[in-house]
């Protein structure tokens, strides 16, 4: 799934599109996020994508995300279909890993 940059959300205040994944930024400090299957290597992204790729990897975060909400508390608000997380806009904890 790729973004539409001519798409817009009612209370759409801005839209950012990155490397792999679009972000629509609503009002009320909501945003939703739509991923992609495009692929980022040394940040170029790569002409061909891997299908199901962003689905697989939302899914799965979100998975994570419902799983330790009673340890800490995150960002997403729901998940409306596998490409799509929507959440609070918030200030990023600067942490990363590989699983």
């Amino acid at each position: 799934m790729t973004g539409n940059p001519e798409f817009q959300f009612n209370g759409q205040i801005r839209h950012y599109r990155g490397k792999v994944r679009d972000v629509y930024y609503l009002e009320n400090d909501l945003l939703v996020m739509v991923v992609s299957d495009r692929i980022s290597a040394f940040d170029v992204v790569l002409p061909k994508p891997i299908p199901f790729k962003g689905q697989v990897l939302n899914q799965l975060a979100a998975k994570f995300l419902d799983l330790t909400r009673d340890i800490i508390p995150n960002w997403k608000l729901a998940t409306p279909d596998p490409s799509v997380t929507i959440g609070k806009l918030c200030d990023p904890f600067p942490v990363e890993m590989v699983i």
